[in-house]
């Protein structure tokens, strides 16, 4: 098992430099997708290994649960460990469980309270609320509930008559590609390895990004997506959560200004590996398949010892 058993929990940091490229030169969709798979790969291994961690190297503390075949001399040598690592391993992997644990609640109970709130305003697939706190956001469906675009009545009053359809258009693009899913993929994954984060601000980027290309397509104008998101961003509160995509995100709104003040950008599923973006993409590929054959290789190390030497 040895040193495979810890790169997992480091080669996060590679997603740093990856994320800055992949929403730079990367399509917004090619970016979103690839961006959430490899967080998703480099969180679930980053927990493996530390459960791996504990289980190693806490078999010889007293009272612990484990066979006492995990604690024998001879599958010590066998597998080494180690005892302060095992011991940080505990408190370390609760929280990692606790923290993701808290966002998958908090994500079911903010879209559980908005659609008790809209209970009562029929199936339209529009909400308009009466309130002087201009925001819009998508809601995805429900429980006995369809997709649906939730707008107040001030953002709308912000908004002129090209501008309103820039945002339904970006909202409906925001469900119809389920971006929710993919935030809530990211956040999770940044709850599990604090490393991930910078993936995480990425793809809410690209999310954005990519409702902007969808929703100027369906508009027909660029530069109206580009004045809507301006104008919208000006006055805006955003969604009741960060894993619902919402219609101006404060930070990244200049960017998405400029982008849509330029060129739709080309649609190309593999980039060449001799251009920046292939570069990108190669890179973050290959720091999750090594994260994930680390993690695989020290499992299975783990448990083909272990195995031995626990009695049937």
């Amino acid at each position: 098992m040895g040193v495979f058993v810890f790169l997992p929990l480091v080669l996060p940091l590679t997603a740093w430099p990856v994320a800055r490229l992949a929403e730079q030169r990367l399509h917004p969709r090619t970016a979103t997708v690839l961006l959430t798979v490899v967080a998703g790969v480099l969180a679930v291994c980053s927990t493996v290994c530390l459960a791996l961690l504990m289980v190693v190297g806490t078999a010889q503390l007293p009272g612990n649960p484990l066979p006492d075949g995990w604690s024998d001399r001879e599958v010590r040598e066998a597998v080494p460990y180690d005892e302060v690592a095992g011991r940080v391993a505990i408190p370390v992997l609760i929280a990692v469980l606790v923290a993701c644990s808290r966002m998958l609640w908090v994500h079911w109970r903010v879209r559980r309270d908005a659609g008790r709130a809209l209970a009562g305003l029929g199936n339209s697939p529009v909400a308009v609320l009466p309130d002087e706190r201009p925001y819009a956001y998508a809601l995805p469906s429900g429980r006995g509930r369809a997709n649906r675009v939730v707008v107040s009545t001030a953002m709308v009053a912000c908004l002129e008559g090209p501008e309103r359809r820039a945002l339904f258009a970006h909202e409906r693009a925001h469900l119809a590609c389920r971006h929710h899913r993919f935030l809530l993929a990211v956040q999770v994954a940044a709850r599990a390895n604090p490393f991930l984060r910078p993936l995480r601000t990425a793809v809410a980027y690209t999310t954005e990004r990519w409702a902007d290309e969808d929703a100027a397509k369906e508009v027909g104008s660029r530069r109206v997506m580009a004045r809507a998101v301006a104008r919208a961003a000006l006055v805006s509160r955003g969604a009741p959560a960060s894993t619902l995509a919402h219609f101006a995100v404060a930070g990244p709104v200049p960017r998405r200004v400029a982008a849509l003040l330029e060129p739709a950008p080309a649609v190309r599923r593999w980039p060449s590996v001799f251009s920046t973006a292939g570069l990108a993409v190669w890179t973050a590929a290959a720091g999750a398949t090594c994260s994930a054959l680390s993690s695989a290789n020290a499992a299975f190390t783990l448990f083909v010892v272990l195995k031995a030497a626990t009695p049937l």
